[in-house]
Formats: structure tokens, sequence, C-alpha cells
């Protein structure tokens, strides 16, 4: 199964934490392999605290042969194990987030996991970097590709930025 997954930090070392990331994810999931990457971004913090530093984002793809919920469950995992409380304040600063965007085709609105990530199709953040990777990904329940997903959202393009 193709997996989508969102990943962003905003403290300490955010490039670090993103390649850890990854690393202890591939580690966790047997079989798993990464066949894309996007580039990062760095990222206006948003509905944040005004003090909050701004995000490093980007975007993988893998192939696992697992279910969505057993990948979900192996991400939560990896971002405990870097340091982030499973109880936390909403949009609290965070040394890792990994977010489950998308499992092939599945559909879910498990309260625990909805896929496709409910928001993806809104956050620039998000999609930008899979703009990189997927462009002509079309997500169940859009009608659009995720490059046309991005070019018609309304919000400032300059709150995300390509790191060189």
């Amino acid at each position: 199964m193709h997996f989508g997954i969102a990943l962003g930090s905003n403290l300490g070392d955010r490039a670090e934490n993103l390649r850890r990331g990854i690393a202890l994810l591939l580690e966790s999931v047997p079989g798993g392999e990464l066949i894309a990457s996007a580039a990062l971004y760095e990222t206006d913090p948003v509905d944040c605290t005004p003090d909050t530093q701004a995000f490093l984002n980007t975007v993988i793809e893998i192939i696992a042969p697992c279910t969505p919920q057993e990948l979900h469950a192996r991400l939560k995992a990896v971002e405990s194990t870097l340091g982030r409380p499973e109880q936390r304040e909403r949009n609290s600063p965070r040394t890792l987030d990994l977010d489950l965007l998308y499992a092939d085709d599945v559909v879910s609105d498990d309260p625990d996991l909805i896929l496709p990530h409910p928001r993806l199709h809104q956050r620039r953040f998000v999609l930008q970097p899979l703009a990189d990777i997927r462009p002509g990904l079309v997500l169940p329940g859009q009608r659009a590709p995720v490059a046309a997903l991005l070019q018609n959202l309304d919000d400032d393009p300059t709150s995300v930025r390509r790191i060189p």
C-alpha cells in the first residue's frame, strides 16, 4: 500500500528531527520503503500562538505491507520517541508531527484515523511539498489533482518557502 505522510517540526534542530523521524519510521515498519521525498519548506505557523517558531515541513511517500491503522500507530510511536507528549495543547510547538495524509484510495471516517487527512486540501504547507512528489494525485473525495488544489488556495503563497 502507498502512504503519504506529512512531517513537521518547530522545536530544536528541526531538519534533524525530520531526518530522524523518517529513519525511525522506516526502521519500525518491516518491509517499508521510501519511494519519494519532497524538498524542505519553512512555514509560518498556522493557528499557533504569536511567539511560535516557524516550522520545517516536508512530505514523503512510502510503500509498506501494513494497514493504515498499523502505520498510524507507528507514526504516533515515532513522535513519542522524539519527545512529543501524548497529551498536549492543540497546535502547541513540537519536535515532530507526523500525519498520515492518504493510504492509496482508502476512505475512513474513524475518529482515530480520518483518511484522507481532513484538512489536507486546505493547507499550503502540506500541498506544496506533496505537489513536489505527486502533482497529479487525485485524493479520494477531491475532483482536482494536488497541483490544482495548491493553485486554487487563496492564502499567502509566501507563507511556505522552499529551503535551498
